[in-house]
């Protein structure tokens, strides 16, 4: 059974992205790219509904590069349950108002069983600081902490 991997938006952002002159844009784009050609075949792949609509925002051409690449990746519901750890996430990490669309996608991932949640956002979801509180709440709520990491941590098998 292959390992499931939910891919949080800013990989698709980076995936589909123009060249960048920023050194640190330049690599994530990079990094991103080898992962989905290398290594995006080793995993059941998973975005949500919040994925979704988060890609299809913004320049309508762009959007639907992004939506396209999307288009066979089975997509996985907000439902009340994820809904609910999401406002504990929000509470107890705590994930700041700004970011609790972050505190959705770490919780659809957890609740659907990922193995994984793939993200470039290091700020508020794959921040080391937040990840020892994110990893209680989902034990204290019975739940099974999952993997958070970057395309680059996932290249090698």
């Amino acid at each position: 059974m292959m390992p499931k991997v939910y891919i949080e938006t800013t990989v698709i952002s980076y995936l589909t992205a123009w060249p960048s002159r920023d050194l640190v844009r330049a690599a994530h784009r990079q990094l991103t790219r080898e992962w989905w050609e290398s290594r995006r075949a080793g995993f059941e792949s998973y975005v949500s509904q919040i994925v979704l609509r988060e890609v299809g925002a913004g320049d309508p051409e762009a959007a639907a590069q992004r939506l396209h690449i999307l288009r066979d990746i089975p997509v996985l519901r907000v439902t009340d349950e994820v809904a609910g750890f999401a406002e504990e996430l929000i509470k107890r990490v705590p994930f700041p108002p700004k970011a609790a669309a972050d505190a959705v996608h770490v919780a659809i991932a957890v609740l659907h069983g990922m193995d994984y949640l793939l993200t470039w956002n290091c700020a508020h979801i794959a921040n080391a600081a937040l990840r020892s509180r994110i990893d209680a709440v989902c034990r204290e709520g019975g739940y099974e902490p999952l993997v958070i990491c970057t395309p680059e941590e996932l290249l090698e098998e």
